[in-house]
């Protein structure tokens, strides 16, 4: 099972529909769709900002702000199957459908190690692949993504959060950070046209794998 994070900012692209239309039709019983906040999420940091109020609200405010992505998401592509928890994504897989996740089971009474702005959608969509022992996660970004970037240059460029890096370290699944103008690639290998490896790992990203770096792609170590 594949999880897909789109990115919040996509919300405002028009290449969001196509990537909805490809998840919703190659999706069914095996890829889950993650929402990032968008400019719902913005609305949040706003008013915090404004407000002075703690994080542990912000937080669940931030949740809600990607459940109203989730809900944009489901509107445009009826489709992808809106599912709160574990057992309703599951259920939303073995039923042959593809899961769009509603992440309300985030929503806390106290504050935790996710109820910080370091913790975005990016490691809430990493923190569920761990939930759901998936196969591989997946970041779709609307920005560029530089070739054979690592994580932790990623992370210095503010293109995944600040938890992410340190969090993916020991994920027992591949990782892939691609720009949104990769929908074709995905496509490919979702159809099972690539080997079960995205055509995305440019030279330099393979490179940084056979030297024993930690790149973009894989990670294969314990499960945390």
């Amino acid at each position: 099972m594949w999880i897909v994070k789109l990115g919040g900012s996509l919300a405002q692209d028009p290449r969001l529909v196509p990537w909805l239309a490809m998840l919703a039709e190659l999706g069914g019983g095996r890829v889950t769709v993650v929402p990032g906040g968008g400019r719902f999420a913005d609305a949040v940091r706003a008013s915090q900002r404004h407000w002075g109020f703690a994080d542990l609200p912000a937080h669940n405010m931030a949740v809600l702000a990607m459940a109203q992505t989730a809900h944009l998401f489901h509107a445009l592509e009826p489709r992808l199957a809106l599912a709160a928890d574990e057992a309703g994504i599951r259920r939303t897989l073995h039923a042959g459908q593809p899961a769009l996740w509603l992440p309300t089971m985030l929503l806390r009474d106290a504050p935790d190690l996710l109820t910080t702005w370091e913790v975005t959608s990016d490691s809430l969509a990493l923190w569920l692949a761990r939930l759901l022992n998936a196969e591989r996660l997946v970041l779709v970004k609307a920005c560029a993504v530089a070739p054979g970037s690592s994580l932790a240059e990623l992370e210095a460029a503010g293109v995944v959060d600040a938890r992410f890096e340190a969090w993916s370290q020991e994920a027992p699944f591949p990782i892939e950070v691609v720009a949104c103008d990769a929908l074709e690639g995905v496509r490919d290998a979702l159809l099972g046209e690539t080997a079960g490896s995205l055509p995305l790992a440019l030279a330099a990203a393979a490179a940084l794998r056979t030297r024993g770096q930690r790149g973009v792609r894989v990670r294969r170590k314990r499960a945390p």
